[in-house]
């Protein structure tokens, strides 16, 4: 593909390599050349700038590449470092020497050349890549002017483009620490040298919230930022990542806070069934997800869920250590997973397997939805020892799991997913915690950030006889990056 910004041949090609050769020599399906977003820019080409840098979230295969398993860029690679890392899923159902280096992560005995790190890496930088023009544009006045854009349709999109590069930072920074902190289009290959070094993590914390800020101050004041295309960026969304910004530096209040604003925003509320956040035949309907990827078959560019086909053929099984973890009859065990089968139901998108090995699929991926922003409140309360709201929450969560009807159509037996009891025991209160946001959130790519933040990763990871080390709360700098960088971006400890 040409890229239709001013950029990234050099940078990409030589600081961050993100964007496979093949990926940018094609010519754009159904969006604008490089020399009309650049040199003459008009408002749908803003807007669709904005658009085409959705995918990246995606699961959509090949979007950077053709097959490139070993660079980590067939699909984004968050399921490996996430679900796999953390023990909550192995690699393969039946294990076997397929992609090696996914085992590699699983076990902790990956080298800074490790696929799923330059994939991540990759996949980021190429949607900070697309942003940054768009933005750049929508803060030029004289180009708004030029171009007729109306206030609330550049406001809008500005929102989203802000909201969604905090996004991609925010995933650099709690993988890898302090990164490259690229706010404009790159010009030339001097400017592409220049940035080649690494931003303290402290700055690029305080860029993020800079533009999550903007955006949940621009996005439209609705639950939807779009009637007829509720895929984008909402208002909720930004505040959502206001507070998981803060749950990741440890701002307690700062949590509370914006919890409480999206509480009074009104817009979400637990869905009375846990499996209607992964129901492809009520996505954008229900009540309780705030931000997902809108996969969607039979387009051109292809918009499906790809992770469906690898389920397909044999990868992501829960571990059993995953599965045990369910207490007795708890109903989302069997709508998570169905081992005897092997299909995890909510990445399918339904309680079949339908969708295993389609290639294609309609399930969304689900970034934030209700019941992870009030566990996040529960344990900001917790920190801050207000343990009878805390455990309000928690058990709220918990009564919604409870009064699931099981996938066989019944209700849970009698006794099923008890409330936890008073408690002033803060380590009590936040093991129930971190065990409720296991078992509710599994599969979703959450379990390692989790534990990476707790810094209990080396207790639980070690017991499960992974060679976990203190180095690997964060995980390496890919190893191209140094090279081509002539090691100004310099390496963690590894």
């Amino acid at each position: 593909m040409k890229s239709y910004q001013i950029v990234s041949a050099a940078f990409l090609a030589i600081v961050l390599s993100a964007g496979c050769k093949k990926y940018l020599d094609k010519e754009p399906i159904g969006m604008f050349r490089e020399d009309q977003v650049l040199t003459d820019p008009t408002a749908n080409s803003i807007a669709g700038s904005v658009n085409n840098t959705y995918p990246i979230l995606s699961n959509t295969l090949n979007l950077l590449g053709s097959w490139n398993w070993t660079g980590g860029l067939v699909l984004r690679g968050d399921f490996v470092l996430q679900d796999i890392a953390s023990g909550d899923a192995n690699k393969k159902w039946n294990p076997d020497g397929d992609q090696a280096w996914m085992d590699d992560v699983a076990k902790f005995t990956f080298t800074p050349d490790n696929g799923a790190f330059s994939g991540i890496w990759t996949y980021n930088y190429e949607g900070i890549s697309r942003v940054n023009q768009p933005i750049s544009q929508l803060e030029d006045d004289a180009i708004m002017q030029k171009v007729g854009m109306d206030a609330a349709t550049k406001n809008r999109l500005l929102g989203e483009a802000l909201f969604l590069r905090a996004y991609f930072y925010f995933d650099l920074v709690n993988n890898f620490g302090d990164v490259p902190l690229l706010l404009k289009p790159l010009k030339d290959f001097s400017d592409a040298y220049a940035a080649a070094t690494r931003a303290p993590k402290a700055t690029v914390m305080e860029q993020i919230n800079a533009d999550l800020q903007k955006a949940a101050e621009l996005l439209p004041n609705s639950k939807y930022s779009s009637a007829t295309e509720k895929w984008r960026v909402s208002k909720g969304a930004a505040i959502a990542m206001q507070a998981k910004s803060a749950l990741y530096n440890e701002n307690w209040q700062g949590v509370i806070d914006k919890v409480n604003e999206l509480q009074t925003l009104n817009y979400y509320q637990l869905d009375q069934n846990y499996f209607d956040n992964f129901d492809i035949t009520k996505e954008f309907a229900d009540n309780e997800v705030i931000f997902a990827y809108d996969h969607v078959p039979s387009q051109q560019p292809r918009r499906g869920n790809g992770l469906t086909a690898l389920l397909g053929w044999g990868f992501l099984a829960p571990s059993p250590n995953f599965v045990a973890a369910f207490e007795a009859n708890d109903p989302r065990l069997n709508y998570t997973v169905n081992v005897a089968d092997q299909s995890v139901y909510k990445l399918l998108g339904n309680t079949t397997s339908a969708n295993k090995g389609n290639d294609d699929a309609p399930s969304n991926r689900i970034f934030i939805r209700w019941a992870d922003v009030l566990l996040w409140k529960a344990e900001a309360l917790n920190e801050k020892a207000d343990y009878p709201a805390a455990l309000a929450l928690i058990n709220q969560v918990r009564a919604r799991a409870r009064n699931t009807v099981t996938i066989s159509g019944t209700p849970a037996p009698a006794g099923t997913l008890p409330d936890r009891p008073a408690s002033t025991d803060k380590a009590q209160i936040k093991t129930w915690l971190m065990q409720e946001r296991r078992v509710e959130l599994g599969m979703e790519s959450h379990r390692f950030s989790d534990l990476r933040r707790w810094k209990t990763a080396k207790a639980v990871l070690t017991a499960m006889g992974k060679s976990f080390q203190d180095k690997h709360y964060l995980y390496p700098i890919p190893q191209g990056e140094i090279d081509k960088s002539a090691g100004t971006i310099t390496q963690n400890n590894y």
